[in-house]
């Protein structure tokens, strides 16, 4: 499916990304290498040959066998004293993810829900299951879950990593359904203010102006309708992603990027989800039943750009290697004329 892009869209969004918080720059081609195209064959071809689905074993998500305790962490006795130093690297890391928040917004927080077990492998705090059958043929896709601020990131079906994100507020609400991943950007600025960079930004709905990004953390819903992360998984996930494949001249979209799903809704003016571990463990957790009700009626035209996309890759090749051997015949020519 081929949708069309004027090229003025990524210039004039840059000004209003995020609702005027968070802007948008159109792609550059060290950040997009997959534009210098030739003009599409619009024609497919049936017989492409097709990436294989690597064979692993589904990914389980064992029951968590610990329990939570608060943290007061303002609290300055000899326990929080102790954990202030003990906390430290991975062990921070996994407080800050589970209670949405990062190190600059942590004396924000009044009390931090913490596990009594610090496991080394963080999936085994995910609040989505580890294998959904519904997207076993789909290579990449990314699940953001509103009502939990988190997201999680699958391949073939099996959770590879997962994290915590701010999510649009009550008045900015993110946009909600199926989007694409489509330009990124490794620093974005904003024009209204230069203090407001965005980096490893990877924008998904190009008109309006949405993306995924580091940027605060404050442990509930704050951003302008953007998908904010944490540093180190914005800069994984810029790395990861797949983005759009524009046609020559970069106006129209010839190939869509990654999938993604922003589902749900925050239970505003509740208690924030998170806290409800230290009443059960499980308490955030949604079960493959629930991720493939939503992802199913969404799979047809996620499976559709896939192949279109395995399709249009292929065609690049072919049609690097037919520039290259035009350009290499020019040169041969040229220098049998000299001799």
């Amino acid at each position: 499916m081929k949708n069309t892009f004027p090229l003025f869209i990524a210039v004039s969004l840059f000004l209003i990304q995020c609702k005027k918080e968070e802007s948008v720059s159109s792609s550059d081609k060290n950040d997009n290498p997959i534009t210098d195209i030739l003009t599409p064959d619009d024609k497919k071809e049936e017989d492409s040959v097709k990436e294989e689905k690597p064979k692993v074993p589904d990914v389980v998500i064992p029951r968590k066998d610990f329990g939570f305790f608060p943290w007061v962490y303002k609290n300055t006795d000899s326990v929080s004293q102790k954990n202030k130093k003990e906390f430290t690297g991975k062990a921070l890391y996994t407080i800050l993810a589970l209670n949405r928040l990062d190190r600059a917004n942590i004396g924000a927080a009044d009390t931090l829900v913490v596990p009594a077990k610090i496991e080394d492998d963080f999936l085994i705090y995910s609040p989505f299951p580890g294998h959904v059958t519904s997207l076993e043929n789909v290579k990449k896709f990314v699940f953001f879950s509103y009502p939990i601020q988190a997201f999680g990131v699958y391949e073939y079906g099996n959770l590879i990593k997962w994290g915590p994100t701010s999510m649009g507020k009550k008045s900015t609400p993110t946009k909600k359904g199926l989007m694409f991943a489509n330009w990124k950007k490794e620093v974005a600025i904003s024009t209204v203010s230069d203090e407001w960079k965005l980096r490893w930004n990877v924008n998904v709905a190009n008109f309006d102006g949405i993306g995924w990004h580091q940027y605060a953390m404050p442990g509930y819903p704050a951003s302008h309708s953007c998908l904010r992360m944490l540093e180190e998984d914005a800069k994984w996930m810029y790395t990861w992603v797949d983005t759009w494949v524009l046609n020559k001249g970069g106006a129209t979209t010839r190939a869509k990027g990654t999938p993604l799903i922003v589902y749900g809704d925050y239970p505003w003016g509740k208690r924030r989800p998170w806290k409800k571990l230290l009443d059960s463990p499980e308490a955030n957790n949604m079960s493959e039943d629930e991720m493939n009700k939503i992802i199913e009626p969404q799979l047809a035209e996620i499976m559709k750009e896939q192949e279109n996309r395995d399709i249009v890759l292929q065609q690049v090749e072919q049609e690097k290697k037919a520039k290259a051997d035009s350009l290499a015949n020019i040169k041969n020519q040229l220098s049998a004329n000299l001799n």
